[in-house]
């Protein structure tokens, strides 16, 4: 299933990925969006730098199990997608 985090249906979590691993030499992000598997999860604030991206995910219905992707283009023009699982447990 791949990485999977937990958030409690009242939190507002910034979620981030360091892409520095799959860049070339001299490659930055120029570009970078956000989506979530339902529109019961909510994509915030976000953020991207030269080589990381980050965004603030919150809500969710209790025992939600959903998929947040963050889509990249560099300066490239190369397009990489990484995701991960959010699963929404009271705590």
């Amino acid at each position: 299933m791949g990485l999977v985090r937990l958030l409690d249906p009242q939190e507002s979590i910034d979620y981030a990925f360091d892409w520095s691993d799959f860049l070339a030499s001299g490659e930055t992000i120029s570009a970078s969006s956000w989506a979530s598997s339902s529109t019961a999860l909510a994509i915030g604030t976000v953020a991207a730098t030269t080589d990381t991206t980050a965004a603030f995910v919150s809500g969710g219905v209790n025992g939600g199990v959903y998929r947040v992707t963050n889509r990249i283009t560099t300066n490239q023009t190369r397009i990489a997608e990484r995701s991960v699982i959010v699963r929404v447990e009271e705590r």
